[in-house]
């Protein structure tokens, strides 16, 4: 018996010992999902290096039935990606000043809920905040995905700015863009063109926390519809983006056509290499 459950048994209070053994099967519960998704992570990297389930087993002491289980079952490596146990994700608030009154975009409401669909599916427990319209919001928590732009936020601005690769820039005319230092292209929405059209950019990157103890994932289209579509690829394509970047910082760009009607994504594709932000030469 461990000296953390001697100490909730020894509780007389019957609402502080029920509040407090919520409290401890909700973490438990999150570290047995977590150990799982390990041990499944730990067998797929072995298969992968060329060992059968039989090597495995017998290196290991269980059975080849158990690790062919093991292999196929539990949450997916993969979901490590979004977060570990728990994710927060948090999208910003807008002033409308017809209304008076604060306002989510409809585009990031539906990020949202399909990036807490997403996470959920690999087994992690979702929570969700708004970015005030004041933009400021703490960085320093672990299993932070923050769907957001560095314009309306000075935390996520200094975020962004850390990225050696691409760089958040106004044009010469106005609207926003992103530049890819290692290629000079400069990536600008088809919704600024001339003539305008179904087309928008999204960023996402594994970018450092202020901290300097861990990271947060950070997902924004030059437009909203960007936004979307990053989280469509995320939905279609984790294994792979996993499978390249791990947990590792990085930054990609991706190139989103959509139905101008319903802003619903129709293809979104990478348009740069994910860039290792440790392979990047330093400033």
């Amino acid at each position: 018996m461990s000296d953390e459950l001697r100490r909730i048994m020894a509780i007389d209070d019957p609402y502080q010992l029920l509040r407090e053994v919520t409290s401890r099967l909700a973490d438990a519960q999150q570290e047995v999902t977590e150990l799982a998704r390990l041990r499944r992570r730990v067998v797929q990297d072995l298969h992968a290096q060329g060992l059968s389930y039989a090597q495995i087993a017998t290196e290991a002491g269980l059975s080849r039935g158990r690790i062919h289980q093991i292999r196929h079952t539990g949450p997916a490596p993969e979901g490590a990606f979004l977060g570990r146990g728990s994710t927060i994700v948090a999208t910003p608030l807008r002033r409308d000043d017809e209304r008076k009154r604060t306002v989510v975009a409809v585009d990031d409401v539906s990020s949202v809920k399909r990036l807490e669909d997403l996470a959920r599916s690999y087994g992690l427990d979702v929570v969700s905040e708004h970015v005030p319209v004041s933009g400021e919001i703490d960085l320093n928590r672990d299993g932070l995905i923050v769907v957001c732009r560095p314009r309306m936020s000075q935390q996520m601005w200094d975020a962004y700015a850390q990225d050696p690769v691409l760089r958040w820039e106004r044009a010469d005319d106005g609207p926003w863009t992103i530049a890819d230092r290692r290629t000079g292209t400069v990536h600008r929405s088809g919704q600024d063109g001339d003539p305008a059209r179904p087309y928008d950019i999204g960023y996402v990157g594994r970018l450092q926390r202020p901290d300097g103890k861990g990271s947060l994932l950070a997902i924004a289209g030059i437009h909203t519809q960007g936004s979307l579509g990053v989280v469509q690829l995320l939905s279609s394509d984790l294994n792979t983006l996993w499978g390249q970047v791990g947990e590792h910082r990085f930054s990609a760009l991706v190139g989103v056509e959509y139905d101008p009607e319903t802003s619903e994504p129709r293809s979104a594709e990478l348009l740069t290499p994910l860039y290792r932000h440790d392979e990047e030469p330093t400033a």
